[in-house]
């Protein structure tokens, strides 16, 4: 990868195992749910490796799943763009009460601050996560790791553009079900990851290491889509997106529409992380990098019968454009076309 480092702050800113039997063919699902508290919309993603298929729903929650099958290509990914970034402090506030001061939530989306440069983007830097989650402690030891790298790269983006940003509370639930301020999350489906307001829970149960194996980028990218949503949360777009699905209906063709635009954001930030730190000297390798690229195409609507997520080439193709081009602007789905969001 031939990507330079990233511009200059403004002052006042900031191999593969073989795959499984067709017989062993597992389920995938993201399935994202949003609590109501109060008027308060709770934003909220779940991302689910279920073993049979179908949705479980939750009062007051939209519900997603996700087929996972074996990648079908094992191509290599393009080299991401190797232009420079620079970033600008110019932003709009409008949509905020006046009297509300320091880094607050911005209920917009296609304009939303966080998508308004063309040049920002996340820093490029090394990550180093230890091995592969395979075992209950090394799963947490290795999500412990790359949310810190995690939070680095976002918490210094946001913090330089003004907004919002506190780390996600990890949670490593290890029996049968847990408790989230969602609800009661029965791991009896195996979830793999879940994100609920300001908490990421990643039970060991649900990862599925003995489909998966040795492939930390395939984890890397589930557990970077997952905080994608925690920074969607932070700044506000979850909070306008909900708003959005809940009036128009969960159901709906519009309300599905900006269900698909929310999870394709994610990919797109997902893959942006991990286009940002892969042959930049830490342990995300050119084949830890190409794993996670090459996954992507398993994944959407097409294997889960669904329409929130979008379609298995949508899903591969916001997560590859966030990698190619560390750009945030890139990653405005509120924006783009329907025809790209289906």
């Amino acid at each position: 990868m031939s990507q330079p480092p990233y511009g200059p702050w403004p002052s006042h800113w900031q191999p593969y195992p073989p795959p499984p039997p067709p017989v062993r063919k597992s389920h995938t699902g993201l399935i994202v749910a949003a609590c109501l508290a109060g008027v308060v919309l709770l934003g909220l993603s779940i991302v689910v490796i279920a073993v049979k298929g179908g949705r479980d729903r939750q009062p007051a929650a939209s519900a997603a799943t996700m087929t996972t099958t074996t990648a079908s290509s094992t191509t290599s990914r393009p080299s991401p763009s190797s232009t420079s970034r620079t970033s600008s402090s110019s932003r709009t506030t409008t949509s905020t009460p006046t009297s509300e001061s320091g880094p607050h939530k911005i209920l917009t989306l296609a304009d939303h601050p966080l998508l308004a440069d063309q040049n920002a983007g996340l820093r490029n830097a090394p990550c180093s996560v230890p091995g592969w989650p395979s075992s209950p402690a090394a799963a947490q030891t290795f999500f412990t790791a790359a949310a810190q790298c995690l939070n680095a790269r976002w918490g210094e983006l946001l913090n330089a553009m003004d907004l919002p940003f506190h780390p996600p509370q990890l949670e490593f639930p290890s029996g049968d079900s847990f408790t989230s301020p969602c609800g009661t999350i029965e791991v009896s489906i195996a979830i793999a990851a879940f994100y609920c307001k300001d908490h990421l829970y990643v039970p060991w149960r649900g990862l599925q290491t003995d489909l998966y194996g040795n492939k930390p980028g395939v984890y890397l990218a589930l557990f970077a889509h997952e905080y994608g949503h925690h920074v969607q949360d932070l700044v506000g777009l979850m909070d306008a997106a909900w708003s959005v699905i809940y009036q128009k209906g969960e159901d709906s063709p519009a309300g599905l529409d900006m269900s698909r635009r929310k999870e394709l954001q994610a990919q797109c930030f997902s893959g942006l992380f991990l286009g940002s730190t892969a042959n930049r000297g830490g342990s995300v390798t050119q084949n830890v990098f190409d794993t996670a690229w090459n996954d992507q195409e398993t994944r959407g609507d097409d294997t889960s019968g669904s329409h929130d997520h979008g379609t298995n080439a949508h899903y591969a193709a916001w997560w590859r454009k966030g990698a190619q081009s560390d750009r945030l602007a890139q990653c405005n789905t509120f924006a783009a076309a329907s025809s790209d969001v289906s």
